[in-house]
This record gives structure tokens, sequence and C-alpha cells, in this order.
């Protein structure tokens, strides 16, 4: 008796001769092959054994398994009558193992021998051609591993199992062949060659039945996108029957919303095309009547509450649209205001009344009986850094107060606000010991709060620019933030050490400092290499106090040692010809050699901040307010009084698009008079206004300025003008005592494929101005060949080119001199350059608003956050610079 399986693993013969081919086609294939396989018989044993006393029962091929091993595999034992039926049975036992490749059962006069031929042993499984879903996601699915002994149906199994794997992924054209090599030892390898097949897309999606809405407004309500050119960065245009199930809720939520209360989805089915590509959804929808909302009202159980009163101030009317969003939203504000007034178990439960006949529903809200709950108990867990103090503190309520809802979603708020612990943080409420308590528990997980980056990019604005910067914002676990950064770009360097204590000796007031290190350069020259500079040297103590639960007042005081400079050799000449060499206003500009100099600012100032926004990384909702006033005078140079104010309103308006509005303004008055004509606020004081504040114009592009213009004389003596937006002119920004600046943006939702690649875009107005000075003393230059500039030595003695002569009085050559004439008294030729002739003019001056409209995108890119607006000015006056295009992009490791 003998079973021979129809597979490549049969007989040794079969395996030398078949080795290395294939073992089993598609899953399809590999089922429909063991179906043909027939099942194990015995062959009929010799005439006069039937029924005969089995004397011994052995072994024949093993090779791993010991003989007592198999034969404890099956019923057969001696003394036992062998029979046709016992033969079969030990057949079905050895099968049933699938341990062996083959398998036989013979009698011979009482002495019955089990042949048998072992499985394989797994030598190892290699996974061939699989891009999309790589080893270490596939491996721990399948069960067949190396020293495993090798079975088709573990095989069978593991190619289901891969491609389920791709189903997920949307590849439901991928297919799996597993092979087999034959090696030494009885020993295999097993192969599975994938063919991962293209992801398969949602072809078409049909509805049937809807006649009130069309397709195109239906489909644009789901999650799930048809295929097409526009999606090809979408992950929603992959099928997904989750987001099938999901897409019948937004219809059903979609009819319900306006006022189809009976709406139904009959049937959704997703059909794969036969290239096994593509899917075609049917959804088959009864749309059923529409409802008008009816007698609409509230029923409380709660004495406090006023049924009456809460009736009236439900948001929807008998004889509107029935509107189902609108009733859950009713149902959890009722619940938020029953929970506001101590009532944390209070039920609202909302009870629609369809009269089917008029199409109208009568709404009934129930708010169930329910007692005044107390917080009896607030626990912290989790918290394995940061001290118990800093999480109670952020509370808003405390053991023994009333239960409030509102004020446990002010704590949660406030937690998530400090940034210590995981996202999303909720405060979970518990039952207390008694029906009228409830625990409140803060289960939070700490994360990272240090933090260390090293930032380099480029933008239009400073070209190069590398940060680099140390921060804890949780130091030893009290809630203190140190920090330490230092920046790097082509107009500026700086430094500075901060330290702040939110709750200084654990009372509700908080105190910082900052000491710093600032140079700028090149800060008001659109044309010129490092002529200005700026070194501002400084600390700022502060100090905060709340005054209610969103409003805060902030004390500082500034003490800054700023150092002005401009380059001698572009801006110092000595024209009046007394030796000494000064900032020479022809050259610079008066109101550049004004600001020249070192002075000392003590500036005092004071801050009212209002803050309800429910983030400060990317706010959603929610608004802030800042006003500001600071004094310069305590002692220092510089005396002036500097108002400021800034406010910003977000709303979520559906759908992920979100709109905000924002703005500022400030204005300076200086309390020093210079005398008639001459402007009491410096330079280094004033408000500035352009990129990357007021998109659509260049940095400090906008506001008052002077523009010194360049002329030659023509052939008849006429004076030409250089153009006033040449890059020859001379463009000085001179900023303002005043400013405002306003911006609206909407930031517009992409598919959940740009979603996941961090794109976020937006379209913005810009509207702004900066204006106030005095009108500054225009230079007309006095030399109508232009003024001439000596190149001068490191002594600041002018150079000359002088004539060299030989002993006998014959030249021989030249040289530098810093004599203006040589041994024989002829005057040396000067050496140096020319400035052209020129003459100033004074622009824009002006309150009136430039504005401008563009579209942005920011982009969490690999190479770190990226930026980039493309912006048309719509208004601006004459000596405004505008740019269109500007982007700043970085990188973090």
């Amino acid at each position: 008796m003998s079973r021979k399986a129809k597979t490549i693993a049969a007989t040794p013969f079969a395996i030398a001769l078949l080795g290395g081919t294939i073992l089993a086609g598609v899953p399809v294939a590999a089922s429909a092959q063991d179906s043909e396989t027939p099942a194990p018989s015995a062959a009929p044993a010799p005439a006069g054994q039937q029924g005969e006393v089995i004397r011994t029962i052995s072994v024949a091929g093993a090779q791993r398994l010991e003989p007592q091993t198999i034969l404890s595999y099956i019923q057969l034992r001696p003394g036992q009558q062998y029979t046709p039926a016992a033969a079969d049975q030990v057949l079905k036992d050895l099968a049933a193992t699938e341990l062996f490749a083959d398998f036989s059962v013979a009698n011979n006069d009482g002495n019955v021998v089990i042949s048998v031929v072992e499985n394989p042993v797994i030598n190892r499984v290699v996974l061939e051609g699989n891009k999309r879903l790589k080893d270490e996601k596939i491996s721990p699915e399948i069960k067949l591993a190396p020293r495993q002994i090798f079975t088709r149906s573990k095989v069978r199994a593991d190619v289901a199992r891969i491609i389920e794997l791709y189903k997920r992924q949307g590849r439901y054209a991928a297919t799996v062949e597993p092979k087999m090599v034959q090696l030494s030892q009885n020993r295999v390898d097993v192969i599975f060659e994938i063919t991962e097949g293209p992801k398969s897309k949602v072809r078409a999606i049909n509805i049937i039945g809807n006649e009130v809405f069309s397709d195109s407004k239906l489909k644009g309500e789901m999650l799930t996108k048809e295929s097409s050119i526009t999606k090809i960065f979408s992950s929603s245009t992959s099928y997904d029957p989750d987001r099938m199930a999901y897409d019948q809720q937004l219809l059903r939520q979609y009819y319900l919303t306006n006022g189809y209360a009976e709406f139904r989805v009959v049937s959704a089915v997703a059909e794969l095309t036969p290239d096994k590509r593509d899917f075609i959804i049917t959804f088959v929808v009864e749309e059923g009547p529409r409802y008008k909302f009816g007698e609409v009202k509230v029923e409380s159980e709660i004495r406090d509450f006023d049924s009456s009163l809460m009736t009236r101030s439900l948001p929807m009317k008998t004889g509107e649209w029935y509107d189902a969003k609108q009733v859950e939203d009713t149902k959890d504000q009722l619940q938020e205001t029953a929970g506001a007034f101590g009532y944390a178990f209070a039920e609202v439960n909302p009870r629609p009344v369809p009269d089917r006949e008029n199409h109208i529903m009568a709404v009934t809200f129930n708010i169930g009986e329910a007692q005044r709950t107390y917080v009896e108990r607030i626990d912290v867990n989790g918290n394995t850094l940061t001290q118990d103090k800093i999480v109670r503190r952020e509370f808003r309520l405390a053991e023994g107060d009333a239960f409030n809802s509102l004020q446990v979603k002010r704590t949660t708020n406030r937690i998530n606000g400090l940034g210590y612990f995981q996202e999303n943080f909720e405060v979970e409420q518990q039952d207390g010991s008694a029906p009228d308590r409830i625990i409140l528990e803060a289960n939070v997980q700490e994360q990272a709060t240090g933090q260390l980056t090293l930032s380099a990019g480029f933008s239009s604005l400073e070209s190069f620019i590398f940060q680099g910067s140390i921060q804890q914002r949780n130091f030893r676990g009290r809630g203190q933030t140190v920090g330490l950064g230092v920046n790097w770009s082509r107009y500026s360097r700086s430094g500075n050490i901060s330290f702040n204590e939110p709750h200084i000796f654990d009372k509700n007031i908080s105190a910082g400092i900052d000491v710093y290190r600032r140079d700028y350069n090149n800060g008001y020259y659109k044309n010129s290499t490092a002529t200005y500079k700026q070194a501002t040297t400084g600390a700022q103590l502060r100090v905060g106090v709340p005054l209610t639960e969103y409003t805060s007042v902030l004390g500082r005081y500034t003490l800054n040692y700023d150092q002005i400079s401009l380059d001698e050799n572009s801006y110092y000449a000595d024209l009046d010809g007394d030796g000494v060499r000064s900032c020479e206003p022809l050259l610079a500009g008066r109101y550049l050699c004004e600001a020249v100099g070192d002075r000392l600012s003590s500036i005092l100032g004071l801050s009212l901040l209002y803050n309800t926004l429910d983030s400060y990384q990317r706010p959603t909702r929610g608004r802030s307010a800042t006003a500001s006033i600071d004094f310069a005078g305590l002692g220092g140079d510089t005396k002036y009084v500097r108002l400021t104010a800034n406010a910003a309103q977000y709303w979520p308006l559906g759908g992920g698009l979100i709109f905000s509005l924002r703005g500022e303004s400030g204005f300076i008055k200086g309390l020093t008079d210079k005398g008639p004509g001459v402007t009491d606020v410096l330079l280094s004081d004033r408000f500035f206004l352009g990129e990357p504040q007021l998109r659509g114009f260049d940095i400090r592009g906008v506001g008052p300025r002077v523009v010194r213009r360049y002329y030659t004389t023509d052939a008849d003596g006429n004076v030409v003008l250089t153009d006033l937006n040449s890059r020859a002119t001379g463009d000085d920004a001179l900023g303002g005592t005043a400013y405002y600046l306003g911006r609206a943006e909407l930031e517009i939702p992409l598919g959940s494929g740009a979603r996941e690649l961090g794109l976020r875009p937006s379209v913005f107005f810009d509207i702004g101005s900066v204006f106030g000075v005095k009108t500054p003393a225009l230079t007309q230059s006095p030399y109508p060949d232009g003024i001439f500039l000596p190149t001068r030595d490191s002594s600041g003695n002018a150079l000359y080119q002088q004539i060299v002569y030989n002993s006998s009085g014959a030249a021989t050559g030249l040289e530098i001199s810093t004599s203006p004439t040589d041994s024989k008294g002829i005057a040396n030729t000067p050496i140096g350059s020319t400035i052209p002739p020129f003459q100033e003019e004074f622009y824009g001056d002006s309150p009136r608003p430039r504005a401008s409209i563009g579209i942005g995108v920011n982009w969490n890119s690999p190479f770190g956050p990226f930026r980039i607006d493309f912006a048309y000015p719509l208004l601006k006056q004459k000596g405004d610079d505008t740019k269109r295009f500007s982007f700043n992009v970085g990188t973090q490791f």
C-alpha cells in the first residue's frame, strides 16, 4: 500500500529530477493541483492475510525522526487484526502529520512495514520582486522559516498572506509564485517570486437613485475619488473597503444635514475589472422625502434649568429644513452647558418624532435628572521627569470644587500647551466614591523636551543662512526653559543665551532673562557691499503676571549698547581740505551720517497680552492680541516713546479650510529735539516694512526713502537722469515713525496625498504702509563734473601717481607717492575714483496703503521647512521697490 503525492517532492527520484523547478503556480493553481491529488489508498493484502494478527510493526526510510515517534502517530498496534480499513487509517494518520512526502504500508505474514520519505527541511526563505513592500514588512507575516519542515499547506497559506498584504496596499493585481530549489541532505530553498503589479485605482464611481443632488456633488462629499491626471499625488484614488464604508456614512451625513431624514444607502458594491487594475464602485441610494423642523423644545429634569429659556436659545427653528448634524451639535452644547453648571453625568437625549404625512420632524431634547458633581480627587500619572506640581498648576479646578466641563477643557488645552507630553492629551473623568463625586486623571506620557538643531538654508532675502541652537523646555522637570543659539547669514550674525521660569517661587509669576549680541550690516542698501554696520550688545529682564485666564501683563527692562558705523573708504572724505576725514553727507547722506556713533539705550516696556489660540505652533481657531509701550530715557543716550499693537483671529471654515486675519501697527515719538529739519528718531530705532512682512515688495521696499539719481549732460547741454528703477541708482530706505500692516489669508486643504507630503498652500492679501519722517535735507552735487574720491594709504594720506626721473633728468617710469608734486615741482596725478554728479529725491512718506495679493505654499520637505510666495502688487507709491517672487528653504540634521 502506498500514497504518491503529486508534488515535486513526491519521491527522491522526482526531487533529483525536478529540483529547482516550479513548486506551484498562483494560489488558485496551487489549490486546483491539490484537489487533483488522489486520496491515499491501501493495496489489497495477499490472499490469506485478511484479518491476520499483527506480530510486529517496523519503520523504513526514517532519517530525522525516530521510528518510535513515527509509530506514535498511528493507531495500529501489535496484536490487532490487519485489515484494509486498519491500513487506510494508518495512511490517514501519516498524512495528517504533513511530515512526509511519500509513505506506504505493507504486511508480510503479520510483520507490518511502514515506509516513509520525509519532507525536506527549509534552508532559507527568499523574497524576490518585492519593491513596494520591503522584506522586513513581509517576513514577519509568513510562517515558513529556516529549519522548519517544508509542507505544501504552509506554502499556500504564506502565498495567501503575502497577497493580502498587497491588497492592503491597494495592489489587487499582485501575484505570488512559490518555487523550490533542492539542496543536499534533503534541504530546500523556498523562493517566493512576487509580481507586485500596479496600484488598483478607482476607475469610476456610479451613484444610482439620486435625483436631488448630482453625481458630481455627491462624489465631492466622498473621501474616495476617481483616478485622474489631476489626482496623481492623491492616495484617495486607491480602493479601500474601509474608506468605501466611510463614504456611505458621509453620504448619509450629507443627506441628513440637508433634511432627508429617511435617506439610506441600499447597497455599495466594488467590482474589480478583469485586468485587476481598477475598481468600479456603485452606490444604490434611496433619498426619501425632505423634512422640516416641527416643534423643537427642551425638557429638563434638572430643576436648576429653565426648559422654556433653553428652548428659546436653541439654534434651530420651526419651519427650517431638518439638519441632523445641527441636532447632534445641539446635544453636545446642551451637555457641555450642563457640565459647566456642575452636572458632569447629565445625559441629553434628542427624541426626533417624524410626521411622515406632512414631512415634519419634531425634536425634543430631554436632559435627564442628575446630581451636581464635585471633584473628589485629581490624579497625575505617568510623569517620570516632570514634577507633579508642574502639571497640577495647570488645572483650572481644585479638589472639592464643583465640576465644570469648560474648566476641564481649558485644563486640557493648558497642559497640551506645555509641550511636555503626548499630543492630543485629554483629562480623563472617572467615577468617584459616590454618585456626586468625580475623579480627574491626567495620564501623561513624557516626550523629549530638549532640542538640538543645526540648520542650513538659502533665502532670497539673506542668501545662505546657518543656524544652531540648543534648548531645554523642561529643565530638570521644573518647567524652566534654557537656551543657547547662534546664527550667521549674509546680513546678520547673532548669539543669545536665555532663561525663563514660568512660576518663580511657585507663584503665578513668570520671569526671564536674555543676553544677546547682534551684528547687522547692509541693512539699508539695495546694491552695495558691507557699508552700514550696527552691533548691538544687550540684555533684557522680563516679568509676567496673569490678570485673567486669557490675559496677562508683561513688564521688561532692556539695556542695549549700539555701535553704528559706515565704511570709511566709501563714505568718509576730506572735501574741505582741512586734513580731517569724516562722514561726508555728499557721499552717504545726512541721515546716515547722523546715525553713526556709539550710544546706550535704557528701555522700560510694558505689554498687555490676550490669547485664546488652540495652538501656538499652527493655530486653527481663537484669537490673540498684544498692546505694548516702550519708554527709552531712563539714562542712556536715546529718548523716545514707542507704541505697538498686533492682533490675530483664526476661523476653521470646515473641510480643512482655515481663514485668518492679522493686523499690527506702531508709532514712535522722539523726545529729543535736534534742531530744525533734523529728525529726533534715529534711523536704527524706526519702523521698516517690506519682505517678508509685506509680500510683493523688496526688503525695506516700502516707505520713506531718498533716491540718489546720477546724471550726465548730452551734446546739447541737457541733463539726463538715470532711470528711477535702475540698479545704478542709489536707494536708501529711511524707515518711518508710524506704520500699519494687515493680512488676510486662507489656507487651502489638499488631498491626503499632499497632506502626507506636508504641503499647505494658501492665498493671501497684504496691505500696509510706513510713514512719518521729517523731509530730510536733500543733497545736490555741487560739482558739475562729479566728486573725486582720492585713494588713501593706511595712514589716511592721499595717493598720487608720480613720474620717476634718472640722474640725467629723463623720465624713466611711474611710482606711487603721497606727495602732491614731484621733485621738479610738477603736480602729480591724484589716484582715486569719481562719483558722477547727482541729485537726491525724497519719496514714499505717505500713509496711503500698499497692497498685494498672491499665493504661497508651506512644505515640510525632506530638506526642512520650505516657503515659497508669489505676490502681485496691487497698490504702490512712487519709489517703492517691488518683488514678486520670494522663497526660503532650510534643512535640519
